[in-house]
């Protein structure tokens, strides 16, 4: 059974998301917010497996909010996120604070429970190639004045970082294990170290990672 945390500042969308949890099977509902603050409180006292959190709220947006839930102990819980924009910042904001990826709030019912049970079960919402090309999209328009430094990756061999750089590419682990002549079960160690020596929580983040220590360009990604 999968637990959730529904987290929205509109009460008419967060008893519908309730409702429609409450009938879906395999599914449970562990507490309902109505912003950010709410929500960080209740994750530490209900330790959900997903939160689904709406990306603008007031008092704390659901950015926000995604950081405080996952700074915290284990077991972390996996963030989908709500939106009503596509291609913009906010979308790149979720998935660098950690989210597993983010769904529409136009998306039908089904579309929403299955992207549940995808970040459930470890996965981003979308392929790791669309979450490429949204990060791309940010970086590309981006007007910031500083460039991250590489220094973290330090911690990381030889071997992991150049999982890391294919994650950043797009690669799926079947990809990077037919890459590297290794199996598909050495990718995942590898990159659940990369994950653990870099504190990511999400393979989302880790393609941010990549992009911002400059592993990965839009160029070489394309």
């Amino acid at each position: 059974m999968i637990s959730v945390l529904v987290v929205d500042d509109q009460p008419l969308i967060r008893a519908g998301l309730v409702a429609l949890l409450n009938a879906a099977p395999g599914l449970t509902v562990a507490g309902a917010a109505s912003d950010g603050e709410q929500a960080v409180g209740m994750a530490a006292a209900t330790n959900p497996d997903v939160i689904v959190m709406d990306i603008r709220m007031p008092v704390v947006g659901g950015i926000a909010a995604t950081r405080r839930i996952l700074a915290g102990g284990n077991p972390r819980p996996r963030i989908l996120m709500l939106t009503t924009f596509d291609l913009d910042e906010y979308v790149y904001e979720a998935l660098r604070a950690g989210a597993s990826g983010f769904i529409l709030k136009e998306a039908d019912p089904d579309r929403l429970l299955s992207a549940i049970h995808t970040v459930a079960g470890g996965d981003m919402l979308f392929s790791p190639s669309i979450t490429c090309r949204l990060i791309e999209t940010y970086l590309q328009h981006s007007v910031s004045g500083s460039s991250p430094s590489d220094a973290e990756l330090d911690l990381l061999t030889a071997r992991e970082r150049e999982v890391l750089r294919l994650v950043g590419t797009g690669a799926t682990n079947n990809d990077i294990a037919d890459r590297l002549t290794i199996s598909e079960g050495t990718v995942k160690t590898h990159l659940n170290r990369v994950m653990t020596k870099l504190d990511l929580t999400s393979r989302a983040q880790a393609v941010v990672v990549a992009y911002e220590t400059g592993l990965v360009t839009p160029r070489s990604a394309a």
